[in-house]
């Protein structure tokens, strides 16, 4: 994360604020350095990032008395667009489970149908895994940095610790890999690579990318794995903040979202309704028909 910040801060920020003091700063500042990015073609995620970051900095300013009032006050700008992205089936994700190697086949299951994130799946040990009880427990997560180093840590909110219960379908899995492939003992890592050490993310992102092409879905992220974990939550009935606290999250933009999806998922279900109701009306029954036929033989009456 530390390494995402600073690129943020070399890369769009300081090019251009870097040379002012905090008292030179103004609304107006702001507004430009907003807009040049933007019109160079900067992701509106990316900047929307960059402003909470830059936001944040100048939070910190006013608490210590540099500055009076914080310039960021662009309505909005600190609001990432919602992207769209297609949410595999669960016949994709079986598909992709049985394309990636089998030491992560689990792994592609715990993240569609627990909802867990790469950095969490590559932290888990033995230890965090309960078959008899279908429990995994997050504690921590594991990431790498550009030069390779390995940052192992908690999870980046407190939200992100958490004890979730394990669907049944994906038990056998599990108690096959457990058996298989994790490192021993109660500290062994779950998921390892092939020299028994922690998975590296080049390996895994090779593999990733060598399933998702052979499955026929080369666009699809693995994070896209959690929005199965999300709709399926979001189906089965589960309100905010169960969803909330099953995916790890702080706030419940993203929770509203599956709920969303869901909603959109009821219309299209109702509008199937109307079609067969409008098919139905429109074709007679044989009770009718009949009906009408023996209507046809009473004689009218004078």
């Amino acid at each position: 994360m530390r390494e995402l910040y600073q690129g943020y801060l070399d890369n769009h920020i300081l090019p251009t604020l870097g040379a002012a003091t905090l008292g030179e700063l103004s609304p107006a500042m702001v507004r430009h350095w907003h807009s040049n990015l933007l019109a160079r073609g900067v992701g509106r995620s990316t900047v929307a990032k960059c402003y909470r970051l830059l936001r944040a900095v100048l939070n910190t300013a006013v608490e210590d008395r540099h500055i009076v009032v914080n310039p960021c006050a662009i309505k909005g700008a600190g609001v990432e667009p919602a992207e769209e992205r297609a949410i595999p089936t669960i016949s994709q994700v079986f598909a992709l489970a049985g394309a990636v190697d089998s030491r992560y086949r689990a792994m592609v299951l715990l993240a569609a149908f627990c909802g867990l994130r790469k950095g969490e799946l590559l932290g888990l040990r033995r230890m965090d895994i309960d078959l008899l009880h279908r429990t995994i427990e997050v504690r921590v997560q594991r990431q790498e940095s550009k030069t390779g180093e390995q940052l192992i840590g908690p999870p980046k909110t407190a939200a992100g610790r958490r004890t979730l219960a394990l669907p049944e379908e994906v038990l056998p899995a599990l108690d096959e890999h457990l058996a298989t492939w994790s490192g021993s003992g109660r500290e062994g890592l779950v998921f390892v690579g092939e020299h028994g050490r922690g998975v590296r993310s080049g390996v895994w992102q090779r593999e990733w990318e060598r399933a998702r092409r052979s499955v026929g879905v080369p666009e699809l992220h693995f994070h896209d794995l959690r929005h199965v974990a999300g709709t399926l939550a979001a189906t089965t009935g589960a309100g905010t903040k169960e969803i909330m606290r099953r995916l790890g999250h702080a706030t419940q933009d993203a929770a509203l979202r599956y709920q969303h999806a869901t909603d959109e998922r009821d219309r299209e279900l109702a509008t199937g309704i109307d079609r067969l109701i409008r098919a139905a009306r429109a074709e007679p029954t044989a009770e009718v028909v009949a009906l009408d036929a023996h209507s046809e033989r009473q004689p009218r009456e004078a």
